[in-house]
């Protein structure tokens, strides 16, 4: 098991108030109190956070944040360092902090082998393109579109046991790899895969890794990946319905058998798809 440890150090009162002061003739930014600790505040996880009325302009690390009916959900990344970390808005002429509390999660480990060494260690050629590929998909999962965020739920595309849990400290071959960064569903191959939400098609391709790939944007900053497919339903720039099958599963790129890696995005940083599913409520927006 991994364990990350962290001491938090309070503020002193005084300090932020000569903090602000020292600010002298640039824009005044005024900082709340750390907000309790919360269960989903975890490296990976997600942070709910009920917004200030007339917030705008919310930014996590610089990167916008998605905002749903009078509250805001900021994903936070595997390497998130534990303790203080801070929102920024706007409220009127003035920009204000948001700061909250990161505790730490466990994360386990997973060992995995694979006969296709070359999925271990590519050769330069086969790096070239994954270099190419990475970077699309950076840019993907950084987009940050006006369309409506989920309203009515957030479904699980597929049926069928977690075969990987989302962080697992993964070992290829027993060379360590990235902690997993979605969530495996083992089923047989040709089984369908729904989407959990209405969405644009901004990607449908055959990559190194992931085999056949669909993502999908659910607006603002909500961005899902299906990757090991045997085949995509869908078309890129396409308008998918929620629960409607794009795709089928399959075996392709660096996989054991047949399966689904889901990823979820948000905010730039790919966070737990189970923890997604809990905060996407339907009518928990109004």
């Amino acid at each position: 098991m991994i364990h990350r440890h962290s001491s938090v150090h309070q503020l002193p009162v005084i300090g932020l108030i000569l903090g602000v002061l020292l600010l002298g003739s640039g824009p005044l930014i005024a900082s709340e109190p750390a907000a309790s600790p919360s269960p989903t505040a975890v490296p990976g996880g997600i942070y709910r956070w009920p917004l200030p009325e007339g917030a705008a302009d919310l930014r996590f690390n610089t990167r916008p944040v998605l905002t749903r009916g009078a509250e805001a959900l900021v994903g936070l990344p595997l390497s998130q360092p534990l303790g203080p970390a801070e929102i920024t808005y706007r409220l009127g002429d003035q920009t204000r902090s948001h700061v909250f509390e990161v505790s730490d999660k466990a994360y386990s480990e997973q060992h995995i082998t694979l006969k296709n060494r070359e999925m271990v260690n590519p050769n330069p050629e086969q790096l070239a393109r994954i270099r190419r590929e990475s970077s699309r998909q950076r840019a993907l999962y950084l987009a940050f579109s006006d369309r409506t965020p989920p309203q009515n739920g957030f479904l699980r595309p597929l049926e069928g046991p977690v075969s990987s849990l989302f962080g697992h400290r993964r070992f290829f071959n027993g060379e360590p790899r990235n902690p997993h960064s979605g969530l495996d569903i083992a089923a047989p191959t040709g089984a369908e895969i729904r989407a959990p939400a209405d969405a644009e098609v901004t990607l449908v391709d055959h990559l190194y890794y992931n085999g056949k790939t669909i993502f999908l944007d659910h607006g603002q900053g909500l961005i899902t990946m299906y990757c090991h497919l045997s085949e995509p339903l869908v078309n890129e720039g396409e308008t998918v319905q929620q629960g409607q099958v794009i795709g089928l599963v399959g075996a392709t790129g660096r996989v054991t058998g047949p399966h689904l890696h889901w990823s979820v995005s948000l905010n730039g940083y790919r966070v737990d798809p189970q923890s997604m599913m809990s905060m996407l409520v339907p009518g928990d927006a109004d």
